[in-house]
């Protein structure tokens, strides 16, 4: 399980996205995608031809890139709703329709790709403008910076605006030296007209060059020795500098957001998990308790970027909206319960608009054996298991998997406390029901307080044999509803 956001597979064969080696792996990737970015149209407009040193370290990156994806059709993922998915069945099949073909025809090398493409595309440097498709993980591995506690999220952000600055810079001195180099007339060219021989001069003075006017139009501090010559480089000239006016609004804008409002929800998340790693430490709190806490801050965080945005808005509704709502989600979920078999669907609907909705990270306790009986719980996706403790020994004793599975209510109904622990085993939502809210409405609903009683004691019934404890349950279950009868006789 991963320290930082409590996620973890349940196969030996699958990649945790969060675990220690891949980081690195993905580091190790990020500048092999850099050096990507860098050679690529530099390659295509200043040497257009093999070179033996570049052509081997190419070869050797793009090994590298087929590695990575072999490895990606074992790597889990997070779907829509923050769930990591770990069913290789699902991964390949998401990865095979979404970048696999880009990611293997940008890892071609470019000897066996001259050999089945067309005679116009077969020229060096324009099969090598295929590598600029690794840009896009670019992004990915900032973002998961961006929310990594090991990392400061401002000098990231900034790290990552610099390097949007740096390429742009770098691929429009290169396109536009490209257009000079394959000019008729190579001195009626912005680079000509300061180097007359320029097509002679080294790679190194004409790529300073090309550099030099490329940062001189993107700062907009106005031309002096090199500016545009003919028509086709003044509108290359005018459509470079239109983007320009996009990308210092970007540049700006995300410096300001930098300064000005520093993302409060990352900071207050990223100094929450460092408080709570100094408390665990000053404390001397076991790693297994360290972990839990920090899983449950990681939660909360994921959830607080998507579920929480969504309960907010909910919130904003009148609650009939909002129960109308919760019955759409939940209504499939709760009728499986066994224990509200029978009951009244004035009951349920009632129950629906009460219940919250709660995320659990792996391995979090979401109910304690003798605890104090405060809330029962309804699975709605995940799974839990299902913990007796005897003699401090523990041992799983069930597991519940399946949408509608209840837990916590032997303890809510029979007014004693809790008989096991309930222990996740994945990330879980779980609708959660107050004991005081059941109360209030069951007494308004006293012939279906009946039938849950009853529900109740033909469960522990049929599960004494394979439970400890149930049949303990049920003896005391029976004893006061005797005591009851007695009473009222």
């Amino acid at each position: 399980m991963s320290r930082e956001d409590g996620s973890h597979v349940s196969k030996s064969c699958i990649i945790s996205p969060n675990g220690e080696c891949y980081r690195l792996w993905m580091t190790f990737l990020l500048l092999l995608v850099l050096y990507s970015c860098w050679i690529s149209p530099f390659e295509f407009c200043f040497i257009g031809k093999t070179h033996w040193p570049l052509t081997f370290a190419d070869n050797v990156v793009n090994g590298f890139f087929a590695v990575d994806i072999f490895l990606t059709f074992f790597v889990a993922y997070r779907d829509p709703s923050g769930l990591l998915i770990d069913d290789h069945g699902k991964i390949v099949c998401k990865y095979t329709r979404s970048w696999l073909a880009f990611d293997i025809i940008s890892t071609i090398p470019a000897e066996l790709m001259r050999m089945i493409t067309p005679p116009f595309l077969e020229s060096y440097g324009v099969l090598h403008m295929l590598r600029l498709w690794r840009i896009r993980r670019v992004s990915a591995i900032f973002a998961s910076w961006e929310k990594s506690q090991h990392f400061n999220y401002y000098i990231v952000r900034c790290i990552k605006l610099c390097l949007v600055c740096i390429f742009w810079i770098h691929f429009a001195a290169c396109i536009n030296y490209l257009f000079a180099a394959r000019n008729p007339d190579p001195l009626n060219t912005w680079i000509g007209a300061a180097i007359s021989d320029f097509k002679h001069e080294s790679i190194w003075i004409c790529y300073v060059t090309s550099v030099y006017w490329s940062v001189t139009t993107l700062t907009t501090v106005g031309y002096g020795d090199l500016h545009a010559k003919n028509i086709r480089e003044m509108i290359i000239n005018i459509f470079y500098m239109l983007f320009n006016l996009g990308l210092i609004s970007y540049l700006i804008g995300n410096m300001t957001d930098l300064v000005v409002q520093g993302t409060r929800k990352t900071r207050k998340y990223k100094n929450r998990m460092q408080a709570a790693s100094h408390f665990a430490k000053r404390n001397k709190l076991s790693d297994c308790l360290q972990d839990q806490m920090l899983a449950r801050l990681s939660v909360n965080f994921m959830a607080n970027s998507k579920e929480l945005k969504q309960r907010d808005l909910v919130d904003s509704f009148p609650k009939a909206i909002r129960t109308k709502i919760s019955e759409f989600l939940f209504s499939s979920s709760i009728k499986k319960v066994y224990l509200f078999s029978g009951v009244s669907d004035i009951l349920l609907f009632q129950m629906i608009s009460d219940m919250k909705l709660e995320y659990f990270p792996p391995g979090e306790e979401v109910i304690l054996q003798n605890q104090a009986p405060t809330d029962f719980y309804i699975l709605i996706e995940g799974s839990v298991d299902i913990v007796f403790t005897e003699n401090n020994k523990e041992k799983v004793v069930g597991t519940f998997e399946n949408a509608g599975e209840i837990c916590g209510e032997i303890g809510v109904l029979c007014e004693r406390p809790q008989v096991y622990t309930i222990r996740t085993r994945e990330l879980s939502q779980l609708l959660r029901m107050n004991r005081a809210d059941y109360n209030t409405l069951i007494q308004t609903n006293s012939s279906d307080k009946t039938i849950i009683m009853g529900n109740l004691q033909q469960y522990l019934r049929e599960h004494t044999a394979s439970m400890p404890m149930m049949e303990t349950v049920l003896s005391e279950m029976l004893v006061k509803k005797a005591g009851a009868r007695s009473v009222e006789k």
